[in-house]
């Protein structure tokens, strides 16, 4: 059997989707891939900041569509990078999620210089409004810019002093072999993480059974209750790209927890919420914290932020 794969041409997606396809390979020996690089709109637009790419998907639509047309079989996104749009919305869908790799955010920086010890008005890099949020809410006087580029790039730029720092998710540097660049590893509970974030989602079409059955050898339930409760939650806030959302779930046994959180404009009011359950109620929970910050406010918040960024 040869299953066709679409995939980003940049070394993470690739790295990505080899230990994703590695993985199956293990649960199915006989299964052979064929893997074709897919250029999305964002990589497309490299000059503009991501939050202000006026697009849904901006990773992933363009090879989601080669797998509706049949032109791919399936396809390995980092699962934050999915819209959380109603599954009823989709003609794709997320047939396995392999276990989650590290979903803290780290920060690098000239002479690994922690965020508190970085010098008054020291620019921070980052090109989600999450973590320029809570850059703001820690250390406002810091200034934050979008930055864009790999994770190489990146972190380029931070050596050749065009900013002091860049904060990144860790997975993407454990992936690459790049660990050793990490300056400060956050807590989640001071530095909320992105839905989904660490974890990657295999996606094929609705209708391919025989496909999904094969993916789902490699699916991993504590992983899925965890990112579809952190899902669940934004999906029920309505948020988006545009809104800086912060979700930790996590799983320990059949427990699951739940933090949520989001912050105002300015960066000087954060609003949080948590609930507890189980593994089967993800959806749930995500649910209950979305209306408990709801209940105080959270839609204000996310007004002024569309009123400056954009509906998405």
């Amino acid at each position: 059997m040869i299953l066709r794969v679409g995939t980003r041409g940049s070394k993470l997606s690739v790295v990505q989707t080899e230990a994703v396809l590695r993985d199956i390979k293990a649960k199915h020996p006989n299964v052979e891939f064929q893997v074709t690089i897919i250029k999305t709109l964002g990589d497309k637009e490299q000059g503009k900041p991501l939050f202000t790419i006026d697009s849904k998907g901006i990773f992933e639509k363009e090879i989601d569509q080669a797998i509706e047309k049949g032109e791919v079989d399936l396809a390995v996104h980092s699962l934050k990078d999915v819209p959380t749009v109603d599954a009823a919305e989709r003609q794709t869908t997320i047939a396995a999620i392999p276990k989650r790799a590290s979903p803290h955010d780290v920060l690098i920086s000239k002479g690994k210089v922690p965020l508190n010890s970085l010098a008054k008005g020291a620019v921070i890099g980052t090109g989600s409004l999450r973590r320029l949020a809570q850059v703001k809410f820690l250390r406002p006087d810091l200034e934050v810019k979008p930055i864009r580029g790999n994770v190489d790039t990146r972190i380029r730029k931070v050596k050749k002093g065009e900013f002091d720092g860049a904060i990144v998710a860790e997975a993407g540097l454990e992936r690459l072999g790049l660990a050793g660049e990490i300056a400060e590893r956050f807590p989640l509970d001071l530095f909320y993480s992105a839905a989904g974030q660490g974890a990657l989602a295999i996606v094929t079409r609705k209708k391919d059974k025989d496909t999904i059955k094969l993916l789902q050898a490699v699916d991993h339930a504590p992983t899925r209750a965890e990112v579809t409760a952190e899902r669940s939650m934004v999906l029920h806030l309505e948020g988006g790209c545009r809104v800086p959302i912060g979700a930790v779930g996590r799983a320990d046994g059949d427990a699951l927890s739940l933090h949520g959180c989001i912050f105002s404009l300015d960066g000087q009011k954060k609003l949080a919420a948590s609930a507890e359950g189980n593994l089967n109620e993800a959806e749930e929970l995500g649910k209950r914290v979305a209306q408990s910050l709801l209940k105080q406010g959270a839609k204000d918040l996310e007004k002024e932020w569309r009123e400056k960024y954009g509906p998405w």
